[in-house]
């Protein structure tokens, strides 16, 4: 059975957006863009929200943005190479190939497309990752810890989730992001 992976980029006090839904101080340096990379090359299918959905149609085309560094044109060719279902009662259309909307998440539909997966999924969004770990249904969390304190804003996790976890793996990069590699135990 395929795993359901949360990765999320998120501040040392464990924001992913600031309280005025700024994100600019989390993007990865090219060491961590590659070691992301080299996590989301076992990925089938992305599971976003609308709102990150929408920030991630940017690798539907990044490939014809001059400049773009080897490490983005390769994390391009992942993104599109999966299947993305976006999870919205307000999107009318998609933007890209491969993506198709869900009006609900349905825990037991997610359940069902693990099973049936040969490669893993990852759930993106803060507000999806929320349902999908009260669930019960994440097996994995790469969590991207930032060296910044931004005080409040969009939680990685939210303060309702309750979930034991097994550290799997650790790294720090050069710039002081910090990945820490969880399996769920219960």
């Amino acid at each position: 059975m395929a795993k359901l992976i949360y990765s999320v980029i998120s501040s040392l006090d464990g924001y992913v957006a600031d309280e005025q839904g700024e994100f600019d101080w989390a993007e990865p340096s090219d060491e961590v863009h590659a070691f992301v990379n080299d996590l989301e090359r076992t990925v089938g299918t992305y599971l976003y929200g609308r709102r990150m959905y929408e920030v991630m149609t940017y690798w539907e085309t990044a490939h014809t943005v001059a400049g773009q560094p080897p490490v983005a044109l390769d994390f391009a060719q992942i993104w599109q190479s999966a299947d993305k279902v976006v999870y919205s009662t307000t999107l009318a259309t998609v933007a890209g190939a491969r993506t198709r909307i869900e009006r609900r998440f349905d825990p037991d539909t997610i359940r069902s497309i693990k099973a049936a997966a040969g490669r893993d999924l990852t759930v993106g969004g803060p507000e999806l990752a929320a349902h999908a770990l009260r669930a019960g249904l994440v097996d994995e969390l790469h969590l991207f810890l930032t060296p910044i304190v931004v005080g409040g804003g969009t939680q990685s996790i939210p303060a309702d989730v309750r979930i034991q976890l097994e550290l799997l793996d650790e790294r720090r990069f050069r710039n002081g992001v910090v990945h820490l590699h969880y399996r769920v135990t219960s």
